[in-house]
């Protein structure tokens, strides 16, 4: 014979204190789980949900991003303007775009410092690759003049990155023209400004990176295979998307410290369980015995016991998780080690985080109920009935 839930429930309720206390402990961990998790998942979804699936990326072979590479000369773009498979615009031109990166140091809004930031060079043709990309304020940049675009992003979190504002790159100061919205891209990070007025400041004879549009996906896919093995070019091609994919690399730190972080609390609050149900075990010995001399089995009461200790953990959850809301969609960074500048990404929320923090409360519960409901189960009833 099972024993009534609303037991369980009325036990919780008639220890107030215990259980706020063992709840808010547990809630504790599961705020901080939820904080990591919600920064892996803004992460990924800011790389691998950037790039489109038409447009291949061209390194320098051996390459793993593009702030590194160089080595694409200007030369090998009309070569792959003339490749079977590339996307053509209204006006018959080839969508090919070379493209060079820079890091800047930029102070940021709230006065905690200063950080780099990654300005793309590109012409319109790029931009017109990028359609997730949207002019949100003010204007593009105007091809052979000093003008730059930023990211909502850059403009909310940096100074100097206001419309009219000037920021100086390279030999001299770049016009603040417009903002620019990527929709939660890993270009939410950067600045865009001319590549040939920046060619003309600094005399690049190469370019970081080249992108190219094909027609189809089944076009991409050649085509990224066509720039490899063109002995012309001896340059590397890649799909944009398993590009930004990869760089996902830059959340290894905050897992790996999340994660730890997340364990050592896991064990206290699991501590934290242990001690509540022992301590009611303690409390209820009478109450035990009188629930076998009912005729209650042992099994039953130890089910019941860690059933109870399950029901504080979801309870934990359920304020840990109302404690995050609030922190959903924020904005953070963290230093991405590939480009030495720093990605920009949000926090988010997302089901399969709220699943999987209930499920480690869940766990948390089970680990620290089973040893005192042990031993409330293997209790002697005489024994009980004299405590």
């Amino acid at each position: 014979m099972a024993i009534p839930i609303q037991y369980n429930i009325r036990n919780l309720t008639l220890r107030k204190s215990a259980t706020v206390m063992t709840s808010l402990g547990i809630a504790l961990t599961v705020t901080t789980a939820i904080f990591i998790m919600a920064l892996l998942a803004g992460l990924n979804a800011a790389f691998k949900g950037s790039g489109d699936p038409l447009n291949v990326l061209v390194l320098r072979k051996g390459a793993t991003a593009e702030l590194s590479a160089g080595g694409v000369d200007r030369d090998s773009v009309p070569i792959m303007k003339d490749l079977p498979g590339v996307a053509r615009d209204a006006q018959g031109q080839a969508l090919v775009s070379g493209e060079d990166l820079l890091v800047v140091v930029l102070p940021r809004n709230d006065g905690t410092g200063e950080t780099n930031v990654t300005v793309r060079f590109l012409t319109p043709t790029g931009i017109a690759m990028r359609p997730e990309v949207k002019l949100f304020a003010g204007r593009w940049f105007t091809p052979g003049q000093r003008e730059i675009v930023v990211s909502k992003s850059i403009h909310s979190r940096f100074a100097q990155a206001n419309i009219g504002d000037s920021m100086w790159i390279g030999k001299g100061p770049w016009s603040v023209v417009g903002i620019f919205d990527t929709g939660g891209s890993a270009h939410d990070s950067e600045i865009w400004g001319d590549i040939n007025q920046l060619s003309s400041d600094f005399d690049r004879p190469t370019y970081n990176s080249a992108l190219i549009r094909a027609t189809d996906p089944v076009s991409a896919d050649a085509l990224k295979n066509r720039v490899g093995d063109d002995q012309r070019l001896k340059l590397n091609g890649m799909l944009e998307t398993e590009y930004w994919a990869k760089q996902t690399s830059s959340g290894s730190p905050i897992k790996f410290v999340g994660t730890l972080v997340a364990v050592i609390m896991a064990i206290g609050s699991c501590f934290a369980a242990m001690n509540t149900m022992y301590a009611a075990v303690a409390y209820r010995s009478r109450e035990i015995a009188t629930l076998r001399v009912i005729g209650f089995s042992r099994p039953s009461i130890l089910t019941s016991f860690v059933f109870e200790s399950v029901l504080l953990s979801i309870l934990g959850a359920a304020v840990g998780i109302l404690l995050m809301l609030p922190f959903n969609g924020m904005t953070t960074g963290t230093n991405n080690p590939v480009t030495f500048s720093e990605a920009v990404f949000s926090l988010r929320m997302t089901p399969n985080v709220v699943i999987s923090a209930v499920v480690f409360a869940i766990l948390m519960g089970l680990v620290g109920g089973i040893a005192p409901a042990w031993h409330a189960a293997r209790r002697e009833i005489l024994v009980s009935l004299r405590d």
